[in-house]
């Protein structure tokens, strides 16, 4: 089996507290040999790179304000994350964007604080690492704002509608998959969408802890980047792909995407 790369796993999150090692441990027995710690604030992302610096060449960092946290900046935030960016292990700009699903932010904060990453990823040439729910249409805006000054932009974790695929696949933008994709009840239209994104644009990822995949049987009470084989399996299922080469373009179009061959 081709080594899965996890592009998105919190995995500085409270849940891993006790026992990070050993669930970084099980990634990379599952075939996951390569995970990216996903920073929401100037805090998490800080955490999100030391981790990585512990794990060279395994782990690598994002660094970025979330929008649920978009109402905590200050004239300090985007120095802190051009800082962080500076360092090697940290690979792109995020996560950021917009969330007008529960405001924990209000929404004119989100939009200037996604503007503001938009602009240090444009300033830094770096990739974007992306959060969108209910709020297509504005994030949209935003993006094509920018776009032609962000080499790349991946939308993690996508779960929204054709329209709003269609729309992200026009910016030229990747699309990242989670076990969303593995449940009944809200990832039936996935199943289907999954199949218009281009083979070079599509990445997979566990988000854990959270969206544990409802495939796994006893379903465990977290997720885990072990667990990503398991979201792979349903994106072949529905691509009537083989496993075996879905893998190997999801790991290369990841490599591509966070020059991890470089880095």
């Amino acid at each position: 089996m081709v080594d899965l790369i996890d592009i998105g796993a919190n995995l500085t999150a409270k849940a891993f507290k006790s026992d990070q090692v050993a669930v970084i441990k099980r990634a990379r027995e599952a075939g996951v040999t390569r995970m990216v710690v996903t920073g929401s604030s100037v805090e998490e992302s800080q955490r999100a790179a030391n981790l990585a610096e512990r794990y060279p060449a395994a782990l690598f960092a994002t660094a970025g304000v979330h929008p649920h946290n978009a109402k905590d900046c200050d004239e300090d935030t985007l120095a802190s994350l051009r800082s962080l960016a500076l360092n090697p292990v940290v690979v792109a700009i995020g996560e950021c964007g917009l969330d007008f699903n529960r405001d924990f932010s209000p929404r004119p904060v989100q939009l200037e604080w996604f503007e503001s990453q938009c602009q240090l990823a444009g300033e830094l040439r770096m990739p974007l690492f992306l959060h969108e729910r209910d709020a297509s249409e504005a994030f949209r805006d935003v993006i094509k704002n920018h776009r032609s000054d962000v080499p790349a932009a991946v939308v993690h974790c996508f779960t929204g509608d054709g329209t709003a695929l269609d729309s992200y696949l026009d910016l030229d933008l990747h699309i990242g998959i989670t076990g969303w994709i593995c449940d009944e009840r809200r990832g039936v239209h996935l199943k289907e969408l999954v199949r218009r994104i281009p083979s070079d644009r599509l990445m997979i990822e566990t988000d854990a802890p959270y969206l544990v995949p409802r495939t796994i049987h006893p379903r465990p009470g977290r997720n885990e980047p072990a667990f990503l084989p398991h979201v792979l399996s349903t994106v072949s299922e529905c691509l009537d792909r083989p496993v075996e080469e879905v893998a190997l373009e999801t790991t290369r179009t990841a490599e591509r995407f966070f020059d991890l061959d470089q880095a």
